[in-house]
């Protein structure tokens, strides 16, 4: 199929399931469809009774998408900077030292929590894994996803200065984790990253086929550069056997993965210094990327009144501004949440903007949001059509569930406690900040570009800890924050932000 055959097939399916969730389920938009799509996925398993046609074309379409590539090179600004947008910057300013804590420190924490308890716990259930990728995965699971907690937070009801926290927390996470990822990605693998600015080359048709043929684990979507470092570590590992015996008696020792990787590191060419550098190139020039774009944004919105041009400037700011990030290696997200800020602000709007190009840019990006939401949650629920699922991954998901949220809990509250007594914080904060971070498509396309040796059994385990948030924790952490703060203290406490 070419592009505008899947474009066709996903946009109508799209539109379809959204027509059915507001008649039928009515449900927040994210929830909604990705149930529908994934009780359609049922139905095309249950279809295999009687022909696998419609399974053979379900998978063929799937397989035909880079996920990962579509999400995080193309979806994701746009995403990001309408969310940024209709942010309340005045909020996000009084609460930004927590955000920043919390985006920064807690994603850390959580990444090493998570890592450490998965890697012995998976080993306990018979999955023995590096310590490395276990991290990895620790990275990819921890951050909050924006795009997951705009569409379904803003609909709990949650009072809106908890929900700033998280909002905004959400927002930037999102970069920083992804920056995270990449830093992981760049030891474990000896000075490598996913790709060229996270885009990765989907495969063949002929690299799909023999795939299928091989028949050892379902097919699902590789990338090219991830299949030539997995394979140079293939290669890299039996040259290590043939020197040594003794590597297996260290084998269930963190502490040793860690010295394997770091001396793999240090051979690759990747040192301390240069995980730092890029960690802080991505992070810090991505703030500034997205600084220069907001401000350089606003003049131009400032020079015009013409509502036509104005809204494809800001177009323009999103998609050029992206693609400048990948050509100068800095934090796209970031940027893209920076510039949305800027952008967004009231003082912004009300100087830069006529009360009829608001109006327009406003609609503009709010039909660009729900309409690339509905997409991407269409995606997560057909992703289930190309996982291995067994029972010790079912076990493992499970086990990652309450590892992904006590960790989340514990990464939280020392934080929560030290702003507590400066900032006014609602009661039970870290417990409801800990059921409203939502995870979502950003950890599934970063399972999707894991080295191949742990990505089958890392991409099952985070769509079903994915599935859980969105749908589980989405649909009750309205009721869990109205029961833990009080109905009529919520309403006060909403009546009081605006």
């Amino acid at each position: 199929m070419d592009f505008f055959q899947i474009t066709a097939i996903v946009i109508t399916l799209s539109a379809l399931f959204g027509y059915v969730n507001v008649r039928v389920l009515k449900l927040p938009n994210s929830i909604g469809l990705m149930i529908i799509a994934i009780v359609f996925t049922g139905l095309l398993f249950a279809s295999t009774n009687f022909t696998d046609f419609f399974i053979v074309k379900a998978r063929t379409l799937i397989q035909s998408i880079p996920f990962e590539q579509v999400l995080l090179d193309v979806m994701l600004a746009f995403l990001l900077f309408a969310g940024a947008m209709h942010t309340n910057f005045d909020q996000l300013r009084l609460q930004r030292w927590p955000v920043l804590v919390f985006s920064t420190v807690g994603v850390l924490v959580s990444t090493f929590l998570v890592g450490t308890i998965v890697y012995f716990v998976f080993a306990q259930i018979g999955l023995p894994t590096q310590y490395i990728y276990c991290l990895l995965f620790g990275s990819l699971i921890s951050p909050t996803d924006p795009i997951a907690v705009l569409g379904i937070l803003k609909k709990a009801g949650v009072p809106k200065i908890l929900e700033t926290k998280i909002v905004g927390e959400s927002l930037f996470n999102d970069g920083v984790g992804v920056v995270v990822f990449i830093t992981l990605f760049h030891i474990a693998t000896g000075g490598q990253t996913p790709g060229h600015q996270h885009a990765t080359h989907h495969p063949s048709a002929i690299e799909r086929q023999e795939r299928q043929e091989r028949q050892s684990e379902p097919p699902h979507v590789v990338s090219a550069h991830a299949n030539q470092f997995a394979s140079a570590q293939v290669a890299e590992a039996h040259i290590d056997d043939e020197h040594t015996d003794d590597d297996h008696a260290d084998e269930g020792d963190p502490g040793n993965d860690l010295r394997e990787n770091h001396n793999h590191a240090q051979q690759g060419g990747t040192t301390f210094i240069s995980v730092v550098k890029l960690f802080g190139v991505e992070v810090l020039g991505g703030v500034l990327l997205g600084l220069i774009l907001g401000f350089g944004t606003f003049y131009l919105l400032r020079s015009i009144d013409e509502y036509e041009i104005e809204v494809m400037i800001t177009l323009a700011c999103v998609v050029g501004g992206s693609a400048l990030a990948a050509g100068l290696h800095v934090s796209a997200p970031l940027a893209m949440v920076v510039a949305g800020l800027v952008v967004g602000n009231d003082t912004v709007r009300g100087t830069a903007m006529s009360q009829q190009t608001e109006m327009y840019v406003d609609k503009f990006w709010e039909l660009m949001d729900i309409m690339l939401n509905a997409i991407l949650f269409v995606l997560i629920g057909f992703e289930i059509l190309i996982l291995e699922v067994n029972q010790p991954l079912l076990i493992a998901t499970g086990a990652s569930i309450l590892i992904v949220l006590a960790c989340r809990f514990i990464s939280l509250l020392l934080p929560v406690r030290f702003f507590a007594k400066k900032l006014d914080f609602v009661p039970h904060t870290t417990t409801i900040m800990t059921w409203g971070g939502l995870r979502g498509g950003i950890s599934i396309a970063l399972a999707l570009m894991l080295p191949e040796e742990c990505r089958s059994q890392f991409l099952t385990v985070t769509y079903g800890v994915v599935v859980f948030s969105i749908i589980i924790q989405g649909l009750t952490v309205g009721p869990m924050a109205k029961k833990l703060i009080g109905a009529d203290r919520m309403e006060a406490q909403t009546a009081d932000a605006h």
